[in-house]
């Protein structure tokens, strides 16, 4: 029996590899000669860098950069073959940096995210990929062009400062320093967000509340990014404002699009593709995927669809081994997933089932494969 297993992580308490490997366990458990076949996977977001550099054969970088409050932080860059890096703008700029009573979108930067993308340049790579989910900021990219050389002045000619709050303050935008580099390195996009820059289904009104603001803050954030939107296209000729996928991280997609002339996909694909999924499950009996949590949203651009679309290519069964179920998890068995179990077999706390994930998971598999198992008796 071949069994592929291609989950996506559980957020803040198991990454892809953990999960696949506690898969592994409870597959093990009951078929031990069984060909499993460990595939990350991730959608733009948290697990990205990790799922590229551990399918690829690749290896990781970390230099110290500039947070998104503006302190010094730790961050991680993977470096493929052909000397193809990898980022998420997360390890630099993303929520989980800060602490809940700290998060303020008006104040927030992506410099460090830039700062990522002039060493991946400096380590001589010409084609970046950048997952860019997780964001604790709504700049618009600003933070992260600073750091790339370009200059935003206020009506006095000063130079703005960090957060979604200073976009209002542009007068000018000047690139005649940014990074030639630029020009000659391919960046990519991984995102599973279509937003639009601004408006009702926008940055700030859709992800702002998550990252600290609050009514008006939103309000005044998304006025500060339409503000940016009309000075980027009457100082560079580019319209941001609407493009799909420009609401992404804050208005990183916009920043990315805008100034490094990024090209967007849809992070589950491009990422299934990059480590090569479908020949992967050549032969396969079975797939297994998941997630922390699996409902409507899952439907909408997130790994275990992704895995699934493929699988149905060839007939293969899905089952769905998640940390939870949610509101209208019903809907992914129209996307291609044949079965969901969720890992918690009793009434306990969201902290207890985040600590004791891994063995949660070994245990649910492996009842899941007891049961499938027993076709194969007679």
């Amino acid at each position: 029996m071949k069994i592929v297993i291609a989950a996506d992580s559980y957020k803040g308490s198991c990454t892809t590899l953990q999960v696949a490997n506690a898969i592994e366990q409870g597959i093990k458990n009951v078929i031990p000669d069984c060909e499993v076949i460990k595939i990350p996977v991730a959608d733009g977001g948290e697990g990205t860098v990790d799922a590229l550099v551990i399918g690829t054969d690749g290896r990781y970088e970390q230099i110290d950069v500039i947070g998104p409050l503006g302190d010094i932080v730790k961050a991680k860059i993977g470096i493929l073959e052909d000397n193809v890096a990898v980022l998420e703008m997360a390890e630099a700029s993303g929520l989980t940096l800060i602490d809940k009573d700290k998060r303020n979108p008006l104040i927030t930067t992506t410099f460090g995210t830039g700062q990522m993308i002039v060493e991946a340049m400096n380590k001589g790579c010409r084609k970046i990929y950048v997952g860019i989910g997780g964001s604790a900021t709504n700049d618009g990219g600003v933070g992260m062009a600073q750091a790339l050389g370009a200059s935003f002045r206020d009506h006095e000619g000063k130079e703005i400062g960090f957060g979604g709050g200073e976009l209002c303050k542009i007068s000018d935008i000047d690139l005649k320093n940014l990074d030639e580099r630029l020009a000659k390195t391919e960046i990519i996009v991984l995102s599973d967000v279509s937003n639009p820059l601004c408006g009702a289904n926008g940055a700030s009104h859709v992800y702002g509340p998550q990252k600290g603001a609050n009514t008006d803050m939103v309000k005044e954030l998304d006025r500060c990014l339409m503000h940016f939107s009309d000075k980027v296209r009457e100082k560079l000729g580019i319209e941001v404002a609407h493009l799909p996928g420009a609401g992404a991280a804050g208005g990183l997609g916009a920043g990315l699009m805008a100034f490094c002339n990024a090209e967007m996909h849809n992070g589950v694909d491009k990422l299934l593709e990059l480590v090569n999924i479908e020949q992967h499950m050549v032969g396969a009996d079975l797939v297994i995927t998941g997630e922390g949590k699996m409902d409507t949203q899952t439907a909408f651009g997130k790994a275990p669809i992704g895995v699934a679309k493929i699988a149905k290519k060839r007939n293969i069964p899905v089952i769905a081994i998640v940390g939870s179920i949610g509101e209208g998890a019903s809907v992914v068995y129209s996307h291609g997933i044949d079965a969901i179990f969720d890992i918690v077999p009793s009434p306990i706390t969201l902290e207890e089932a985040m600590n004791n994930a891994q063995s949660l998971i070994v245990q649910t598999t492996e009842n899941v494969m007891r049961v499938l198992n027993l076709g194969g008796k007679g």
